[in-house]
């Protein structure tokens, strides 16, 4: 009788190491490597190197590859199929067209930043052109076009509530995207142009002639969230988090950043 207990014991011992065994290797076991694809508004590129650097310090197994563009032209590459993981705007419509297209869970997207707008010139400007209502006195100026660029529609609702869009329509050089404003008025191809200020800050070869006043256009702000058809929703929904901590945030706010 004892030597059938001391036998079962001695099996169930045996079963139990095993088991942690298995459960070490398990553990001990290398994270699959996976490649997440982020679209993400032109204006974001600078915080988001640096954030994504601090965050695959953690996440080694992780590798995030970036498509930057226009709100609107990343937003109808999505809606066509484009394998995107997650998609940060710079522009709350483009984003809630994907929320309604249910290629965005609504729980799993989040209102994460803001912007402010600006009007910048080239360095050594001498046209005069310190605030908006100096904008006729420009022979080109530079905005993104309106209807796939946020910052581009941003600019058009401050130039008709401040109606000076008439007096200088004709002059208007539309772009893809900020950051090509942005070289327009480095390069003095146009002698002024209107982008966000975390754009402005990058450059050392502009100056900003004024602040716009929110109150002449539509909140900016910046929503991000994970795409229903993620090939990798755990990794995703990892970073998206990832995003929303003090760390990344700090990041965002140095390079000109609000928080909501």
């Amino acid at each position: 009788m004892k030597k059938g207990y001391l036998f079962i014991l001695a099996i169930v011992i045996f079963l139990l190491t095993l088991s942690g065994c298995a459960a070490k290797e398990q553990q001990a076991a290398p994270e699959k490597n996976v490649e997440l694809t982020i679209s993400a508004a032109a204006s974001l590129q600078d915080a988001l190197t640096e954030i994504t650097t601090n965050f695959t310090k953690k996440h080694s197994n992780v590798k995030i590859n970036y498509n930057f563009g226009a709100s609107g032209a990343l937003q109808q590459q999505i809606s066509q199929g484009a394998p995107v993981d997650l998609f940060f705007s710079a522009a709350e419509d483009k984003f809630a067209q994907l929320v309604s297209e249910d290629l965005i869970d609504k729980k799993n997207g989040v209102d994460l930043i803001g912007n402010e707008l600006v009007l910048v010139v080239p360095k050594d400007s001498t046209k005069g052109i310190k605030k908006i209502e100096d904008l006729p006195k420009a022979d080109k100026f530079s905005i993104g076009t309106p209807e796939s660029v946020p910052a581009g529609n941003y600019a058009k609702e401050v130039l008709g509530n401040l109606k000076i869009w008439s007096p200088v329509e004709g002059k208007i050089v539309y772009a893809k995207d900020v950051r090509q404003v942005l070289t327009y008025v480095e390069t003095g191809n146009v002698d002024a142009g209107m982008v966000y200020k975390t754009d402005a800050l990058t450059s050392s070869k502009v100056k900003i002639a004024a602040t716009v006043a929110e109150k002449t256009h539509t909140p900016i702000v910046y929503p991000v969230g994970v795409i229903k058809a993620s090939s990798h929703p755990r990794e995703a929904m990892v970073f998206y988090e990832y995003l929303q901590t003090e760390e990344a945030l700090k990041i965002f706010e140095k390079y000109g950043f609000k928080g909501l």
